[in-house]
């Protein structure tokens, strides 16, 4: 039995109303916008934010790129891939520069996003206040008074401890001189991007129902100090053993019988398409 869904999967009414969240989100750089996040199939926690916002704004004439980690054929990435393109019939790629909408899971793309382009990225904690602050009503007011005091404690008491500011990922940011705002599990080496990016950038919570968004040729800073500047992943000399790409964000992979380490790019078709060019070349 074939079972027929309305285009991108929900229904008019829905994608409406989460378009106007994601208006209001665009017109307030930073700022979360409450939605009324709906029933997917896929489970919360599993990118339901970021797959709503795309199913709300895909079009017929769109292509669509997904990634997860850096990979296009993770389990994830793959997964809702399928989804989309059962409820639209639309077309995919792994090129980033081939996309119109590219949704991702804690990366942002190799290559640099462009004017026309939206990136979605999923959010599992849209609140950088929740480290140091339970209390939803207070995180609401903290944002509305400005008062980030707790932000900057949370990263002095790190520097304390280990001698430097210690956040892997979902360093926060500044947003045009405003709000400070959770970017998403992206590394540290991915923040820069999120500074006057060329491509508009939606970050979406569907288990904290919860969507924002970063404009493009947005001004956005990570949290730092003077005398301890914000600083990305280094990989020093470091290149990928499979296209030797440099300069980028890079896996380390030990080998199994020496334990000596060797890179890779954490994104897989910026090395595909660099691996294509050297064969073409």
């Amino acid at each position: 039995m074939k079972i027929e869904y309305n285009f991108a999967f929900f229904d008019e009414g829905s994608k409406r109303e989460i378009r106007r969240a994601t208006l209001k989100a665009i017109a307030i750089p930073g700022y979360q916008v409450p939605f009324a996040s709906r029933e997917m199939p896929i489970a919360r926690g599993w990118g339901t934010g970021g797959l709503q916002l795309t199913l709300s704004l895909v079009g017929k004439d769109d292509i669509l790129k997904v990634i997860d980690q850096g990979s296009d054929e993770s389990v994830n990435a793959v997964n809702i891939k399928k989804l989309i393109a059962l409820t639209t019939g639309i077309t995919g790629t792994d090129e980033t520069a081939e996309a119109t909408i590219i949704q991702s899971r804690h990366r942002i793309p190799e290559i640099p996003l462009q004017e026309g382009q939206i990136m979605v990225l999923q959010v599992p904690l849209p609140e950088p206040l929740r480290y140091y602050e339970p209390s939803e009503y207070e995180t609401k007011k903290l944002h509305a008074e400005q008062e980030y005091s707790g932000a900057w404690l949370m990263l002095f008491e790190q520097i304390m401890n280990y001698g430097t500011m210690s956040t892997g990922a979902d360093h926060p940011v500044m947003v045009h001189g405003r709000y400070v705002m959770a970017p998403s599990p992206i590394p540290r080496f991915d923040n820069p991007k999120l500074n006057s990016s060329k491509a508009l950038i939606l970050l979406g919570a569907g288990r904290e129902k919860k969507v924002y968004a970063v404009p493009p040729y947005t001004r956005v800073g990570s949290l730092d100090f003077e005398d301890y500047p914000f600083g990305v992943e280094s990989f020093q000399e470091a290149y990928c053993r499979l296209c030797g790409a440099k300069g980028i964000f890079l896996d380390e992979i030990l080998d199994d019988l020496t334990g000596a380490p060797s890179y890779q790019c954490n994104d897989s078709s910026y090395c595909l398409q660099n691996l294509n060019g050297k064969s073409r070349g």
